[in-house]
């Protein structure tokens, strides 16, 4: 082997370990184009995405560019993978295997070695559901977990890919405690999991697989007024925790420490640790802005890529990978926690860059996507030469199907007043329904405008093209059809 080509390999291999990881979601109702999508990530230097689902226009899209992929499986598929193997094989089959087929030449895997030539060049883990313990699924998929990570191993020991490909289970960070002192001396599992924690880590030791923790420092803003934003940030802080002889200046490292004992508790203080999901939103709530979404990330990147470790874990890298939630924004994402969920992305619905960050391409400016098609430059307002006192009603039908998030207390749209506030209700609404006359109706009180309305920092959205969005969707029901199909009558007669 030349001793130029053994050394790209090895560099290929630590820029891909290091590299900073991406979410790209799927709960957007007028999605970018794969294809543009994964232009934004290789014209951007991101090594790694994360897949909520084995969605197969955005495998295609990835194959071959040498990007790392993490694929998902949603929590409502864990019953059937649990109780079948045939049905866990199906699955690898179609979501896996076959993107892995020969086609020749010499890959490089996410390792720097070589293997046989694979048309995914690192499809690297699967995801076994999306925080399956969470609390307040009140243990509908806790059952179900072990055994469906089980089975999918299974499955790709079968396909002899079981060195190349991991399986993990992201995990919020509400799977372990540390009350009531707050201490990460104190910290453990919920008592509820203890027993399936216990299965769980003995199948990712055996299997040489990381822990995922998912974490969402700005929840602790937003659901306590006096938690400093700066300890969360990673910003100096006056705000320090002593635990001991340990001192914590960021909430990062509090809770990994937690985390940590929790893992030495049950004998597993030694496994790798692996963030899913860790972000900052930028709407739809105070202190969701672009300024700290930035000031996390960057503070986030640097603190990790330091290597100075945590109290329990000192001098070295605190996590091997870390996925930012998200590329882009989901306009479609559930609220629970608040309107902020729509508004994690560090790029808009369209691909443009809300602020600046190192995501892989070093000191240039993120690079916007490219050859967006929109619909036609016309948004809907209200009409003034009507009679509007009764417009409220119309507001919040339009609002309860389209998406108005940015017009919560602390939005960007918050300040725009009355009935700006009504005309932005109604535009969003407009682009949700592409468009149509009828979108833009509200008993008369609506009004197309080819003037844009947007103000400030306050940005009314022009959706996708039509004809785009709809072949995607197309596309991408039908082949979700056939696999769902094919899936569920293999969990059927098994």
């Amino acid at each position: 082997m030349a001793v130029w080509l053994w050394w790209f390999w090895v560099l290929w291999g630590l820029r891909v370990a290091w590299g900073v990881g991406v979410n790209w979601g799927s709960l957007s109702s007028n999605p970018l184009p794969p294809a543009i999508v994964v232009n934004v990530l290789l014209a951007n230097n991101v090594s790694k995405v994360k897949l909520d689902d084995a969605d197969p226009l955005a495998l295609e899209a990835l194959s071959g560019t040498g990007i790392r992929v993490m694929v998902g499986i949603p929590n409502s598929m864990l019953k059937a993978l649990n109780s079948s193997k045939l049905a866990a094989s199906a699955w690898v089959h179609d979501n896996i295997t076959r993107y892995q087929s020969k086609t020749g030449g010499v890959i490089i895997d996410g390792r720097g070695e070589a293997n046989g030539g694979a048309r995914m060049r690192s499809l690297r883990s699967i995801a076994i559901g999306d925080e399956p313990f969470l609390h307040i699924y009140k243990g509908q998929f806790q059952p179900y977990v072990v055994g469906a990570a089980i089975n999918i191993q299974l499955a790709l020991v079968k396909a002899r890919l079981e060195t190349r490909v991991k399986v993990v289970v992201p995990c919020n960070a509400d799977a372990y405690l540390s009350n009531p002192s707050g201490l990460p001396s104190e910290g453990h599992f919920r008592p509820d999991l203890n027993s399936t924690m216990l299965q769980l880590l003995s199948f990712l030791s055996k299997n040489r697989s990381p822990f995922v923790i998912n974490l969402y420092p700005f929840l602790n803003v937003y659901q306590n007024k006096s938690f400093p934003i700066d300890y969360a940030i990673f910003r100096p802080s006056s705000h320090h925790l002593k635990d001991g002889k340990s001192t914590y200046g960021n909430y990062l490292d509090q809770s990994i420490d937690t985390l940590i004992t929790a893992l030495s508790n049950l004998g597993f203080g030694k496994m790798e640790v692996l963030i899913g999901k860790i972000g900052w939103p930028t709407d739809g709530s105070r202190n969701a802005t672009s300024a700290n979404a930035r000031a996390f990330l960057q503070g986030l990147k640097d603190h990790l890529k330091s290597k100075s470790g945590t109290p329990l874990r000192p001098n070295r890298t605190i996590v091997e990978e870390f996925y930012i939630l998200s590329l882009l924004d989901e306009n479609e994402r559930k609220l629970i926690n608040g309107g902020f969920e729509r508004h994690w992305g560090v790029f808009t619905f369209d691909g443009q860059a809300k602020y600046q960050v190192d995501l892989g391409q070093g000191s240039r400016d993120l690079v916007n996507s490219k050859g967006v098609e929109y619909m036609s430059l016309k948004w809907c307002v209200v009409n003034n030469n009507k009679d509007i006192s009764n417009v409220s009603a119309k507001v919040q039908e339009a609002c309860a199907e389209a998406d108005c998030t940015a017009l919560l207390d602390g939005g960007s749209c918050f300040g725009l007043g009355w009935p700006g506030n009504a005309s932005y209700a109604f535009n969003s609404y407009y682009q949700a329904w592409n468009q149509t006359s009828e979108g833009c109706n509200f008993d008369g009180l609506g009004l197309i405008t080819t003037v844009d309305p947007s103000v400030g920092q306050c940005r009314f959205p022009v959706g996708l093209n039509e004809s785009r969005a709809i072949a995607s969707m197309c596309n991408m029901f039908l082949a979700a059809m056939l696999s769902a199909v094919a899936f569920y009558l293999i969990s059927f007669v098994s």
